[in-house]
């Protein structure tokens, strides 16, 4: 295996595992901040306990997000050092901007959080959950601003010729604002939003079917079940907007996420299938026209393909685009369907009465992960050969003077470390959550349902 994949493989493995756990810190922001709402507005002590417990598992993800990510700002230097200098002032720029408009605002927040219970004014704790939640939120964007631009170059020209070329911003809001970024930032916010709703479902949905906390559990479970069916649905719209950007920004990329080969034709949607980049056909369930009818609203309308490109400008892997775009499609549209159907129980009153539904979403915090990994594959992977659209490919942005066993070597190790962060994180999450949101036995005797309710939770009826 040669340097540029083993490069590739390690930046990938380490991202990926970064990227479990901010979104993750984005969505409980925010249902900390309506719990910590709810609770100032009706002074129900439950609230206030949900606000406090889920602060708790929020420190453990925001802590291991934050060591993941420092790997990555190393890999830049260490095995991509052509492109860190060609995207250092685009990046310098959208980083130091994280750090001044986000991560200032998150951590200086972040100790009031977390110690400041029963120590300032509820208002100021509210304020200071808030700021966490933004500070958060503002992260993203500047992350996401800077990828964006390799997607989609604004704002800059080019300065030198060859290994020293770099890029220079001469429009810092072009950049910013680059013809990729606001959909992206919006596609991003979702998904986050619904991993945090999805954990915090599960997790209740858990107490539930197990009668531990039962009455509390209620309670955070319609909150989180009411953002999962709103965001769910806003995902939707996201998604169909970034699709139509790619196609007008990035043709090859949606020509591979649809295995769509002529170089000008009416384009089918396939719900599922197999490319054969060989024969250049896909073997599975398709809507005939479908795709050209969402980007125009006509099932005849042509639609740029592979062929319309050089094959050293198309994406390698084909078949994986292809999977991996369709696996995220999967799982959103199942989300939706989960969410409005648990909405349809609630509103006939029979949301906690099927225990099959319950056990449904214990096991479903894992999908909106899913969603939010696969997506990003078939944004990466779609954007090859380029590591810059356009600009500078992806095998002449490695660092020469790196060899293929040091970067093996360091793969292997970070495998290692990876592996048992994970472990650790999986230990402390599941012994907070056996532990429960009440701090004390009498609280939580206090919350155990009456005869009738545990009747109903075990047999359905």
């Amino acid at each position: 295996m040669d340097t540029e994949i083993l490069a590739r493989i390690q930046f990938a493995f380490t991202i990926a595992f970064h990227y479990i756990y901010p979104p993750l810190s984005i969505g409980l922001g925010l249902l900390m901040v309506i719990f910590e709402s709810a609770y100032m507005r009706t002074k129900n002590k439950q609230y206030h306990i949900l606000a406090k417990f889920w602060t708790k598992i929020f420190a453990l993800t925001f802590g291991i997000g934050v060591v993941t990510g420092i790997v990555m700002e190393f890999e830049f230097g260490t095995n991509w050092a052509v492109y860190s200098r060609y995207v250092g002032d685009v990046f310098g720029s959208a980083l130091a901007a994280e750090g001044i408009f986000a991560f200032a605002l998150e951590s200086g927040f972040l100790g009031v959080l977390l110690f400041g219970w029963n120590r300032v004014k509820p208002w100021v704790h509210l304020v200071s959950t808030i700021g966490v939640f933004l500070g958060s939120m503002f992260s993203a964007v500047w992350i996401v601003v800077a990828n964006s631009w390799q997607q989609t170059p604004a704002g800059y020209h080019i300065v030198g010729e060859g290994i020293n070329a770099r890029a220079e911003i001469t429009d810092f809001w072009a950049m910013v604002f680059n013809p990729s970024s606001v959909d992206r930032i919006l596609h991003v916010w979702l998904g986050a939003l619904l991993a945090g709703a999805f954990l915090v479902l599960s997790v209740h949905a858990y107490y539930i079917v197990k009668n531990r906390f039962v009455n509390i559990s209620k309670r955070a479970f319609k909150i989180a079940l009411a953002v999962a069916a709103i965001f769910s649905l806003a995902q939707l719209a996201t998604g169909h907007s970034s699709a139509e950007g790619v196609a007008v920004n990035q043709p090859a990329k949606l020509a591979a996420m649809e295995g769509h080969f002529p170089a000008s034709a009416s384009a089918d949607m396939y719900l599922f299938g197999w490319v054969d980049k060989e024969s250049q056909e896909v073997t599975g369930l398709k809507i005939p026209g479908g795709l050209s009818f969402l980007l125009h609203y006509d099932f005849e309308t042509p639609v740029t393909g592979l062929n319309a490109f050089p094959e050293e400008d198309r994406p390698g892997q084909i078949n994986a685009v292809f999977q991996f775009y369709h696996i995220m499609i999967a799982i959103g549209m199942l989300l939706i369907v989960l969410s409005l159907y648990g909405m349809f129980l609630w509103w006939k009153g029979k949301l906690f009465k099927k225990k099959w539904v319950l056990w449904t979403f214990v096991f479903a915090a894992i999908l909106p992960q899913i969603a939010n990994q696969t997506g990003w594959f078939a944004a990466e992977m779609g954007r090859q050969p380029w590591v810059v659209y356009g600009h500078l490919r992806t095998n002449q942005a490695f660092s020469q003077a790196v060899t293929d066993n040091q970067i093996l070597f360091s793969l292997i190790l970070f495998l290692i470390v990876y592996t048992l962060l994970f472990l650790l994180f999986i230990y402390l999450l599941n012994k907070k959550i056996q532990h429960g949101p009440y701090e004390t036995s009498e609280d939580e005797h206090s919350d155990r349902p009456h005869t009738k309710e545990i009747t109903q939770i075990v047999t359905g009826n």
